[in-house]
Formats: C-alpha cells, sequence, structure tokens
C-alpha cells in the first residue's frame, strides 16, 4: 500500500513539474512596453459572413491584441505575434479607419465608433492597442495656426448647402465658425481647414519691374515644435496656392502690354526669385496703365493696404477662395479698373504736379474703400509712388518745374542767409546777456554771503544776552531756594520744639508735683523684668547677708559694698 501511495505522489509531482515546465517554457509570452501581440485562435466557431475579427469561442483572429507583460497562451491553440503598438506624438492626430462595425448608410463614409469607415472621432496623442487587421491608423499632423491667421472650415460630409449660404454641422461646404491661432485636433478626412493671414496685407504694382502681394509674416515662438507644424501647415497651404497659380497662369488674359497675369509664391518660384522673396511675400506681374485726358500714357507704380477682418474670412473664402484668389479676382481688377477711371479724368501734367498727383491719390484710395468695403475688404491706403508719363511732355515741366523749385531754393537761401544773421546777432546777444547774468549772479552772492555773516553774528550776541539773563534769574531763584529753606527749617524747629515743652508742661500741671511726675517717668520706664524682694534683716548686717538671699551674685554684693564705701 505505501509503495502505491508513493508511487502515486511521484506522478503527481512528475505532472506537476512537466505542467510548469510546459507552461513556462512552451505557453509563456511576455509583451514588451510599447507593443502588442495579435493573437490567431486555431479552433472554434467559423466566422460569420463578412466578419473579419474573431469573438471569444472563435476560429481567427482575435479582436482584442494583449497588452504588456506576461501571458500564458497554448501554442498548440494559438498563434501570437507581437507588433508594435501605436504611439502618437504630441502635435500629431490619429485617423481611424476601421474594418470592421456596421455598415455605413449610402451616401456616407464619416463613421461612429462601432461602424465600419473613417471614425468621426480621432485619437490624440498617447499610446494604443488597435488591431492592425481591423483598424488603421494614419497619423498626419494636427492643425497648428499662427497667430495673425484663421483657419477657415470646409466640411466634406453631408449634404451640399445651398449655394451662397454657409454649411450648418449636416451639410457639407464652408462653415461660418472661424479657428482662431492654437492647436487644433481635427479629422482631415472630415474636415478641410485652409489658414488664411487676417489683418493688413499690401499688394503693390511696380510696373515693368514686376509686382508682389505682401502678406502678414509668421511670427515665430519659443516652442520649436509648434514652429514645426505652423510650418507644415503653411508649407501645405503654399502648395495649394502654387497650385491655383499654375492654373491661373494657363488660362490669364493678356495684360495691356501683352503680358499675363504670373504669380509666383513658395517653392515653385525660380531660385533668383526665391532668394529675394521674403516669408508672406508672393510675387506677380501687373502694372497699370491708361491713357490721360489729354491723350498721353500714363503708368503708375502704387501699393494698396487691405485688410481681411476675423469676422469676414469665411464669408471671402466661400465667395473667392484663398488670397491669392481674392487678390486675382477682387482686388486686382478693382485696382486696375479704378485706377484707369480716375486716372483718365486727369492731365498728365497733374500727375508730375504734386497737388494733382495727391488729388487723384485721395480719389483712387475713397473709390477702393467702397468697392472693395462692399465686398467685405477694408482698403486704408492706395499710395502713388512712381508716375511714368511721356518723355515728350515730361521734360518741358520738369524743368518748368525745377525753374520754379529753383527759384523757390534761391528765396529758401536768402531766408536761410537772413535767418543766420538774426541767428548770429541773436547769439551775440545772448553772450552779451550770459556775461551779465554771471556778473549780477557773482553780486548777488556776496551780497547773500555778507547779509548771511550779519545775521549769524546778530544771532550769536542775542544767544549770549539770552544766556546772561537766563544765569542772573538763576541766581535769584537759588538765593530765592536757601532762604525759604532756611525759614521753613526755624519754623520747622521753633514749632516742634514749642510744642514739646508746652506737652512737658502740660503734663507736669497735671500731676501737680514735679517729683511726682519724676518718679512716674522712673516707673514708666522700669524695666519690666525687674523683681522686687523683700528681704527680713536678723542679726548681722544687710550687705552681710545678701549674698544669702540670692538677690545677687557675690560680685553684685561687692559691687554694692563698693558703692556704700
Amino acid at each position: 500500500m505505501k509503495n502505491i501511495i508513493k508511487f502515486i505522489l511521484s506522478i503527481i509531482v512528475i505532472v506537476i513539474v512537466l505542467t510548469i515546465c510546459w507552461q513556462w517554457g512552451f505557453c509563456r509570452l511576455y509583451v514588451g512596453p510599447n507593443e502588442m501581440a495579435i493573437i490567431t485562435a486555431k479552433n472554434g466557431d467559423v466566422l460569420d459572413a463578412g466578419q473579419i475579427l474573431a469573438r471569444e469561442g472563435q476560429k481567427g483572429i482575435r479582436e482584442e491584441p494583449l497588452g504588456e507583460g506576461r501571458h500564458f497562451l497554448n501554442p498548440i491553440f494559438y498563434e501570437r505575434r507581437i507588433v508594435p503598438a501605436v504611439i502618437i506624438e504630441p502635435g500629431k492626430v490619429g485617423i481611424v479607419t476601421s474594418k470592421v462595425g456596421e455598415k455605413l448608410p449610402t451616401g456616407e463614409f464619416i463613421a461612429e465608433r462601432g461602424q465600419k469607415g473613417i471614425w468621426r472621432s480621432v485619437l490624440g496623442p498617447g499610446k494604443y492597442r488597435m488591431n492592425p487587421y481591423g483598424y488603421n491608423i494614419e497619423i498626419v499632423d494636427a492643425i497648428s495656426i499662427p497667430i495673425g491667421y484663421a483657419g477657415v472650415i470646409t466640411s466634406l460630409s453631408g449634404e451640399q448647402a445651398p449655394s451662397g449660404q454657409f454649411a450648418n454641422d449636416e451639410q457639407k461646404g464652408v462653415r461660418k465658425d472661424v479657428l482662431q491661432p492654437g492647436l487644433y485636433y481635427v479629422n482631415a478626412k472630415e474636415y478641410k481647414v485652409d489658414v488664411l493671414e487676417i489683418g493688413i496685407n499690401q499688394v503693390s504694382l511696380l510696373g515693368e519691374g514686376g509686382s508682389k502681394v505682401v502678406t502678414k509674416a509668421r511670427q515665430l515662438g519659443q516652442n520649436q515644435a509648434l514652429n514645426v507644424l505652423q510650418a507644415n501647415v503653411l508649407q501645405k497651404q503654399e502648395e495649394k496656392r502654387a497650385d491655383y497659380f499654375s492654373r491661373s497662369r494657363k488660362t490669364a488674359a493678356p495684360s495691356r502690354r501683352g503680358q499675363p497675369v504670373d504669380f509666383r509664391v513658395g517653392k515653385r518660384v525660380r531660385e533668383a526669385d526665391h532668394a529675394a522673396m521674403a516669408e508672406g511675400e508672393m510675387n506677380l506681374m501687373e502694372l497699370v496703365s491708361f491713357p490721360s485726358r489729354d491723350g498721353f500714357e500714363i503708368s503708375l507704380d502704387m501699393t494698396v493696404e487691405f485688410e481681411l477682418d476675423p469676422s469676414d474670412i469665411a464669408g471671402i473664402y466661400r465667395r473667392y477662395g484663398d488670397l491669392p484668389a481674392v487678390v486675382d479676382k477682387i482686388i486686382m481688377p478693382q485696382i486696375t479698373s479704378i485706377s484707369r477711371n480716375k486716372g483718365s479724368e486727369y492731365r498728365a501734367k497733374d500727375f508730375i504736379v504734386g497737388e494733382g498727383r495727391e488729388k487723384f491719390q485721395d480719389d483712387l484710395t475713397v473709390s477702393l474703400e467702397q468697392t472693395l468695403g462692399a465686398k467685405s475688404i477694408k482698403v486704408y491706403n492706395a499710395l502713388i509712388r512712381h508716375v511714368e508719363v511721356p518723355d515728350e511732355i515730361r521734360a518741358p515741366i520738369q524743368q518748368a518745374s525745377v525753374a520754379i523749385e529753383q527759384d523757390l531754393t534761391n528765396k529758401e537761401r536768402q531766408n536761410t542767409a537772413r535767418k543766420e544773421a538774426e541767428l548770429n546777432t541773436e547769439l551775440s546777444l545772448i553772450n552779451q546777456r550770459g556775461e551779465q547774468v554771471m556778473q549780477e549772479t557773482e553780486k548777488l552772492k556776496a551780497e547773500i554771503a555778507a547779509d548771511l555773516d550779519k545775521q549769524v553774528a546778530i544771532i550769536q550776541a542775542e544767544t549770549l544776552k539770552k544766556a546772561a539773563e537766563i544765569k542772573k534769574l538763576t541766581a535769584a531763584i537759588s538765593a530765592d531756594k536757601v532762604r525759604v529753606l532756611g525759614e521753613a527749617a526755624a519754623a520747622f524747629t521753633e514749632k516742634v520744639e514749642g510744642e514739646k515743652a508746652n506737652g512737658l508742661q502740660l503734663k507736669t500741671a497735671a500731676f501737680g508735683d514735679p517729683v511726682a511726675y519724676a518718679q512716674w517717668i522712673f516707673a514708666d520706664t522700669l524695666n519690666p523684668q525687674v523683681k522686687l524682694n523683700i528681704i527680713h534683716a536678723g542679726e548681722g548686717t544687710l550687705w552681710t547677708d545678701l549674698e544669702k538671699t540670692g538677690f545677687a551674685e557675690l560680685g553684685g554684693a561687692q559691687q554694692l559694698k563698693q558703692r556704700k564705701k
């Protein structure tokens, strides 16, 4: 019986050891940090039609992967594959495309969680373990809008919004609300965000030398990662603009001088032009040329300052497009049209003389403000920098103007010489007055010093006089003090001693006899410890028997004897 028990125990121990070896040697699975394990079941129920990931008890790739840590799976029934987990860095966003779930309605492509398609919600920065067989995660940059820009949102899903209207939450089209500067985790499959410059920009027409649009330059911050995100967003926007420019060049109508409008921006410009371009600058080929009222050809170089308000930027984008399209479709045609219409009302001479050019500039500014203001574009200034007129009229006008200016210059020189003479006279008077002031100042200083010394001497004399008077008063007070104290002491003595004498007199009168009063004083001052003994005198003398009485010691008796002798 004992042998059977030992055998059974041995079998149990062997089974336990083999189980531990099997579990730790063959079934153990370790998933490291930032990893996940994809599990495939070899046995179980068959998947349903269209099903990709298996649930518990089904055969196939399990939907839920295993996370970090130690796991035990029988390799006979399960296959395992370790893959990296999905890590989304800060400034990034994950767009999930689900291969599993319910089918979307016809025409829809944005899905909710649990549906098949592109999820509406996105994954922010973090670590995610989602089965790559069932979910595809696309990691893209978040939308970072720099200061001085606004993000115009275009919804890509839903029914198309009515023409000329903004899209609501369930419609496709441009949204009214814009994104302010900041970082946004936006689903790029659901929304398109165009980053547009707001605030004051410039468009300059530089004649034959080319023209340019200067926009707000990006302001860099202290966060380098955020600066990179902003640069990426603006680079994508520049690429969209370059595509627009390439299309506009193909369809642009010839300009007045036979040259098409040529927009060049970002990396699409030639290297020679790119080196000279600053950030936020777009080059174009355009000029303003028109006949004057007297039939001369006039060309202008000008700069127009305009502003796109954040509250109107969405409507501007919906109607016209990005900033280059606004400049191409609205601002440039209005500048050239109004400049030609207004310029044809002036003579060529008016563009050379300052007053006429200033009046033309004011008229142009007012007209642009009214026309572009109706399109939600604010115009602040239209500055005329250079005017080209034909030589046959410019030379005489310039010569006449030079003569006038030379005459004015000569008059100004005469005025200047007269002013210099007057200035020299005034300088001489100033120097003379300065010397006089210095002398008067020295005299005044001497008078002030003498008066100060006099005042000091008077104060010192008055001080000594006051001190003598105080000493005199002090001596008088001291004498009075000694006299009063002497009189008080004498009066005190007289009063006290007199009262004492009166008291003795009264006491003596009370006893009626001075001897009685003396005996009373003797009795009153007698020591209470004194004892009185009556001694009977026998034979012999008192002095010989006194020592026997105990009244006094021998020494005392001797003293009495001495006193008797």
